[in-house]
């Protein structure tokens, strides 16, 4: 039978753990230090913050909404459609950079050649219904600071945007080229009464 023999643990020194204090002590002051010296990136802590408030959902995407108004029914628009909206848009902490005089048309596609991430936001939204969106900056105006004309910036870099968008109506853009033929012969036929010659006839013989 085997006996095992404990070995005597020899007591640390008092200086060696003093030593030991100290280098823990000098590591967690620089981690903070390098915590402190990386820049904090505010659009993900506002998301990340956002994203806990009452009623907002945040997508697959990242873009997160909150239901401002409830509208009629469950049908959205497609890529296929034109949607006519009033709309704002904002710098979250900072001022609006766009809005809506009166009911404006924006083809649900192309909205995305203006921020990227419209086409998602104006896809969740039924008829007759007003929301909320924040869009991080991969979904809006990225890493480049956006200026107007004068070169005065408006939308900084990184920045997240809010856009408060009420969905008046769409159609599709079939429907509006049908309505476009139809208003330009209208506009025709009236121009032509307007002359005095009768719709679809030629024009008069020289010298009467």
């Amino acid at each position: 039978m085997s006996t095992v023999t404990a070995v005597p643990i020899p007591p640390v020194k008092r200086s060696y753990l003093a030593w030991l204090w100290i280098g823990i002590v000098v590591a967690v002051i620089a981690a903070a230090a390098l915590a402190w010296a990386a820049p904090y990136d505010k659009a993900a802590g506002f998301m990340a913050k956002n994203r806990r408030a009452p009623g907002v959902v945040q997508t697959a995407s990242g873009l997160q909404y909150q239901v401002l108004k409830p509208g009629i029914g469950a049908a959205t628009p497609t890529d296929s459609d034109v949607a006519l909206i009033n709309y704002e848009g904002s710098v979250v902490g900072g001022a609006s950079f766009d809005h809506s005089q009166q009911p404006t048309p924006m083809p649900i596609a192309g909205a995305g050649a203006l921020v990227s991430g419209l086409p998602e936001a104006l896809k969740l939204i039924p008829k007759g219904a007003k929301y909320r969106f924040w869009l991080p900056p991969a979904l809006g105006a990225g890493e480049k600071e956006q200026k107007d004309p004068s070169g005065k910036v408006v939308i900084p870099a990184h920045s997240v945007l809010q856009y408060d968008i009420e969905m008046l109506d769409w159609k599709s853009q079939a429907e509006i080229q049908a309505l476009q033929q139809m208003y330009q012969q209208q506009r025709q036929q009236q121009l032509m009464q307007q002359r005095g010659a009768a719709p679809g006839a030629g024009a008069p013989p020289i010298g009467q």
